[in-house]
């Protein structure tokens, strides 16, 4: 009997991830993996095999900065249509085919260029991965967002992240087995088969009705200054004159920075308590993938039975929390089962954070310039923790001493806390699910 209770409340709380939604978010996170992957480590490798100098090797990660920017640009994906494709397909999906096919090109272009005979251009195909992929980002998070319903967000965004990281490590690892046999140019060829789960997508979720219907009420600009407020200044005043949007905006900036001072500094602690590549490759890499894996589907369950605003303040706890683990990791020492709990916790927490707060952010975002506001969004989630990494990090680290550095980025994530409690009281969100629509 208690068995099967046991199995029928297992088989309810994973009845939401096998909703059409949640599967075409997975696909949609498959797609979206697989260009990162391939200017990533992917690339790291195929230089170092070349014998290509370090310093240039590693100025390769330059690459990564079009992602943070792709907000700059966002807003003509939200306003562009594509002649022809989009009155046969709608303009999502528009989008999202011409991207597959565009990031398809870059990729086994990039394959193709030999970085011992012509560096200079394996920089510019490497660029044009990085450009089409955020694009492709941009796409694909708009076109989840504006597929999902409100109950499906945490399911949503758990599918999603699920997809990213078997998309990146699945391409990641297709690309060495068949370098490994037949060369690079045919690795990174084989590896633009994982642009065809977003198309995949395209055809199981069909254009998304809710932005049909959220702009079918707005008129359209006629002017050359009126499309240019449409396209660039409308989102973000929509975003700014909400009554809470300061608010938000502020909570968004700094909720992430002690986690993200912990995460990024978190291979300094290992180093310096003297673990091993094997031990750190065995904790840190595989047993921290299981967790967030882990996190991911427990974000999911919690998001369906606590509501969204809940969800969202108990993982910016666990976070909290979850930096004092590395302290108390700092403290003990050299250690394999502290290093195991310090990032099992870790990325225990930050998988049920990614879900909760991915769905806040989408929550947060009007249909009408979907793309726009969920990049902006992300950047600022982002960007005041990697800028305050690399400048200040080292220096408070060498000045408080690892426990302290790490009870300081403890007290950093409070802020963020104490401002998400204070835009519960004013703005509570959507009620917990009480099953699918």
């Amino acid at each position: 009997m208690h068995a099967t209770a046991g199995l029928s409340r297992l088989v309810a709380a994973i009845a939401p991830f096998r909703e059409k939604g949640p599967v075409g978010a997975l696909l949609l996170g498959l797609a979206s993996g697989f260009p990162f992957a391939m200017i990533a480590s992917t690339l790291t490798t195929r230089l170092a095999e070349a014998g290509i100098d370090k310093r240039a090797v590693t100025a390769f990660a330059l690459t990564f900065l079009l992602y943070n920017l792709k907000f700059l640009w966002a807003p003509l994906i939200d306003r562009v249509r594509l002649p022809l494709l989009a009155a046969a397909i709608g303009q999502r999906r528009a989008w999202l085919v011409t991207l597959a096919l565009a990031v398809t090109v870059a990729v086994t272009w990039l394959g193709a260029v030999d970085p011992v005979a012509n560096l200079p251009m394996l920089v510019a195909a490497a660029l044009a991965v990085a450009f089409l992929g955020a694009t492709f980002d941009i796409v694909i998070d708009a076109f989840r967002i504006e597929t999902l319903r409100p109950d499906q967000l945490g399911a949503g965004s758990g599918m999603s992240q699920y997809g990213w990281r078997l998309g990146s490590a699945g391409a990641g690892a297709l690309a060495l087995v068949v370098a490994e046999r037949m060369g690079w140019p045919a690795a990174y060829a084989a590896a633009t088969v994982f642009a065809l789960p977003a198309l995949a997508a395209a055809l199981l979720l069909g254009e998304p009705a809710t932005r049909t219907a959220a702009l079918a009420g707005a008129a359209a600009a006629r002017s050359l200054s009126g499309r240019f407020r449409d396209t660039f200044v409308a989102p973000i005043a929509d975003f700014v004159t909400r009554r809470n949007g300061w608010i938000v905006l502020l909570f968004i900036l700094l909720h992430k920075v002690g986690d993200t001072l912990a995460n990024l500094s978190l291979r300094l602690l290992l180093n310096d308590l003297g673990f091993t590549k094997d031990e750190v490759a065995a904790y840190d890499v595989g047993f921290g993938l299981v967790a967030t894996l882990a996190g991911i589907l427990i974000g999911g369950i919690l998001f369906a039975r606590l509501g969204m605003m809940r969800t969202v303040l108990l993982s910016l706890g666990l976070m909290a929390v979850s930096n004092l683990s590395f302290a108390g990791l700092a403290l003990v020492g050299h250690s394999n089962p502290g290093m195991a709990a310090a990032v099992g916790f870790e990325n225990l927490a930050s998988g049920i954070g990614g879900v909760a707060i991915v769905a806040y952010l989408s929550w947060l975002c009007n249909l009408r310039f979907t793309a726009t506001q969920y990049a902006l969004l992300s950047a600022l989630a982002s960007i005041l923790g990697r800028f305050l990494s690399g400048t200040t990090a080292g220096a408070l680290i060498e000045t408080l001493g690892f426990v302290n550095f790490y009870l300081l980025t403890t007290l950093l994530a409070l802020p963020g806390l104490l401002l998400f409690l204070w835009l519960m009281r004013r703005e509570p969100g959507p009620a917990p699910a009480a099953g699918p629509a």
